[in-house]
């Protein structure tokens, strides 16, 4: 309360994500290099004594999350509902305090963005429950845990950590997840007088959760024929000693795995050395694994071949000056690119010609 008895607001703030190399590695406890951006999500928000959760966002319907039930409900699948809902019950689920309020929330990341507005916003429920009940003592990384369940759990998306942590922690990270190292990265491209940007090519994500859960399980296949669980248990060279039919799928997406895995510290490397040029010829290098080896960026779930024309765009207009792939789950969604500054304005215009005004922005790293 203030001195006239009012109830205080606070602010509360999320960012989004951008994924810079480690294409579907954190599932199988891989290597990612992930980092928060300068747009996210906000919460104007009060503490309330009804034990109920009520979220207002302008442009879709209020609603509220009684916390007496927190069971999973899967009619909730895909639903921010779920996200409030799945958050609570991973918290209360490591016996920490949770309890109501009321918030508005506004965003900054659109819809297709490629900037996880799911992790930013299940972070951002994290963080009020955790300032509101708990005086702040959960850590980041339990934030990210607790918000990853959520999605798993909940929303019905299985997902791995890299989005949750890159959003909790707010900064750009490699994380090993073998060995649970995170580290903070420099990541500053306007000094390495480089442009990184996202183009939402207007590929819907309904009708591919089959399509996005088979990378994990076809991994997770190759890896049981080693007797382990995920890839990053097998060694690299037992597995590059077999011989493979690399027309299977499993094998094809294995391949991927070592081989972006081993990518990832090297592109680390190259940021840490503002190294541009090989940075994006890294990032190339994974582009093309993404497209030959780990196949998601065109499925026969809805035919939908938005984004692969944007990577063919994006190679005819960058070829020998910048860099272009897949952005996140792939399939549908966005094509990031990295080139010098002064390619930008023309690459915007052509990808913008192609697939709407305001679909190719520049991304700035926290």
């Amino acid at each position: 309360m203030d001195w006239r008895g009012n109830r205080m607001k606070n602010v509360f703030f999320a960012p989004g994500r951008t994924e810079l190399a480690g294409n579907h590695t954190d599932h199988q406890k891989g290597r990612v290099l992930a980092a928060a951006v300068d747009t996210g999500i906000t919460a104007n928000c009060t503490k309330n004594d009804d034990n109920i959760i009520r979220i207002s966002s302008e442009g879709y319907p209020a609603f509220e999350v009684p916390l007496r039930s927190l069971d999973i409900r899967p009619e909730e699948f895909g639903t921010t509902k779920a996200l409030v809902r799945g958050v609570a019950s991973a918290l209360k689920d490591l016996c920490v305090d949770i309890g109501g309020f009321d918030a508005t929330i506004t965003s900054s990341l659109q819809a297709g963005s490629g900037l996880s507005s799911s992790a930013a916003f299940s972070v951002l429920i994290g963080k009020i429950l955790n300032e509101y009940y708990n005086d702040g003592k959960l850590e980041p990384i339990v934030i990210a845990r607790v918000a990853q369940k959520a999605e798993n759990d909940h929303f019905g998306k299985p997902c791995g950590l890299m989005d949750q942590l890159a959003c909790s922690l707010g900064k750009c990270i490699y994380v090993d997840f073998a060995t649970d190292e995170i580290q903070t990265i420099d990541a500053d491209f306007a000094d390495m007088g480089l442009t990184l940007c996202l183009t939402d090519t207007g590929g819907s994500h309904a009708g591919l959760d089959t399509s996005y859960a088979r990378i994990p399980a076809d991994m997770c296949y190759i890896a049981g024929l080693f007797d382990k669980g995920v890839l990053s248990e097998v060694s690299p060279q037992d597995f590059r000693d077999r011989e493979w039919d690399v027309s299977y799928r499993p094998v094809r997406r294995a391949k991927h795995f070592f081989d972006e895995n081993e990518r990832v510290p090297k592109m680390r490397d190259a940021l840490i050395e503002k190294n541009g040029e090989e940075y994006m010829r890294l990032m190339n290098e994974s582009g093309r694994s993404s497209e030959k080896y780990l196949n998601n960026i065109v499925t026969s779930a809805t035919g939908d071949t938005k984004l692969q024309e944007g990577l063919e765009l994006s190679e005819t207009l960058l070829r020998g000056k910048g860099a272009w792939r897949v952005h996140g789950g792939g399939f549908a969604g966005c094509v990031q690119a990295l080139m010098p500054t002064e390619y930008f304005e023309e690459y915007k215009s052509e990808m913008e010609r192609r697939f709407g005004t305001g679909k190719c922005r520049e991304i700035r790293i926290n």
